[in-house]
């Protein structure tokens, strides 16, 4: 399963917008569930008048465009090798090793589990499910020959922008089971802002999701599914900025900055995410460049933007045993100020 998540800065894609970056792995997934941040402006017209479809759409068009290209680049030496993203420990070597994490049926007469084509090289997508909800975005493509074993797909929608309750901000979730085994798929636009208050904010947010996002029937609730994946433009930045800050950007310590990382601060602290896991990052704050730029803004003197120091407002959690993250990485398109962000996640079902 491929998890990706971009906020693309109000932007409607040009038919040639490359999104083989983000999309691109060793193997094509079999479910490709992808979240979007201000697929449309962010102004009045958009959050309180009618909604524009027609940037979702596309969005859909291009990725199932991607999707089938793939096809084409099969015996292209890979960008991205897991063997190189995996420890030794969590190394997984043949299909055979996919195929032992799947519920494999003992009976002859049982279906096979949909896991065992991890693998398969030449397929189709379909969109399974998708909604978009002011700027916020969040479809999920399955393999055509996956598609008969997923059922129960359900879709909820909270707003916590504007007046706590409007779309400009808040969260899409998508409920759905594989073979028995229930997933939801968060994906979030959360508070802005560098504050400490905007951390709070941001924290209540995540609360406020959790515990009014409910769907019809059972599971009825974000934590009551099986396994969770949270994704989006959390928008945590840098706690105590200084010059030191300025300093580790340059070095590219990344390790160093994360220290000062909000959403690990507060974490750590318990008062967000308790239990929830998330990758280790390698990678470069994926906020806030300059347009079509590899450079932040905070290292030029440009009047024209705001001087937001770098931070890693991208990310993706995960919460469920049946989950084991396999990589995450960013991509390096330009298209917006963020870079966007994308896991490969195996699954193991009932």
């Amino acid at each position: 399963m491929m998890v990706g998540t971009w906020n693309v800065g109000g932007k409607s894609p040009d038919d040639d917008v490359n999104l083989r970056d983000w999309l691109r792995t060793d193997t094509p997934a079999d479910i490709y569930v992808l979240g979007f941040q201000e697929i449309v402006p962010l102004n009045a017209g958009n959050v309180l008048g009618p909604q524009d479809c027609g940037p979702g759409e596309k969005w859909v068009s291009l990725i199932l465009r991607e999707l089938k290209r793939q096809e084409e680049r099969l015996y292209e030496k890979p960008r991205i090798s897991l063997s190189d993203q995996m420890s030794s420990s969590d190394e997984l070597t043949s299909e055979s090793n996919y195929d032992s994490m799947s519920n494999s049926c003992s009976s002859e007469e049982s279906p096979p589990s949909p896991i065992k084509h991890l693998g398969t090289l030449h397929r189709n997508y379909c969109l399974a499910a998708s909604k978009q909800m002011v700027g916020i975005f969040l479809c999920v493509f399955v393999a055509e020959d996956l598609s008969e074993y997923i059922s129960s797909l359900r879709i909820s929608c909270l707003g916590r922008g504007i007046m706590g309750c409007l779309g400009n901000k808040g969260s899409i979730s998508i409920s759905m089971a594989l073979n028995g085994t229930t997933f939801c798929f968060v994906c979030t636009h959360l508070a802005s802002g560098e504050k400490e208050s905007d951390a709070m904010r941001r924290n209540l947010d995540v609360w406020k999701i959790l515990n009014s996002t409910h769907f019809p029937d059972s599971p009825s609730t974000i934590l009551a599914h099986d396994n969770i994946i949270w994704l989006g433009d959390l928008n945590y930045r840098l706690a105590s900025i200084s010059e030191d800050t300025y300093e580790l950007l340059r070095r590219r310590d990344w390790q160093a900055l994360l220290q000062n990382d909000q959403l690990r601060i507060e974490q750590k602290a318990g008062r967000v995410f308790n239990g929830w896991k998330e990758g280790q990052i390698h990678f470069a704050p994926t906020y806030k460049y300059l347009p079509n730029s590899n450079i932040y803004v905070v290292q030029t003197r440009s009047p024209k933007h705001k001087r937001r120091t770098p931070a890693w407002c991208d990310r993706i959690l995960w919460k469920g045993e049946g989950l084991k993250q396999m990589f995450y990485v960013r991509g390096e398109s330009r298209f917006s100020d963020h870079r966007p962000v994308y896991a490969l996640f195996s699954v193991q079902t009932k």
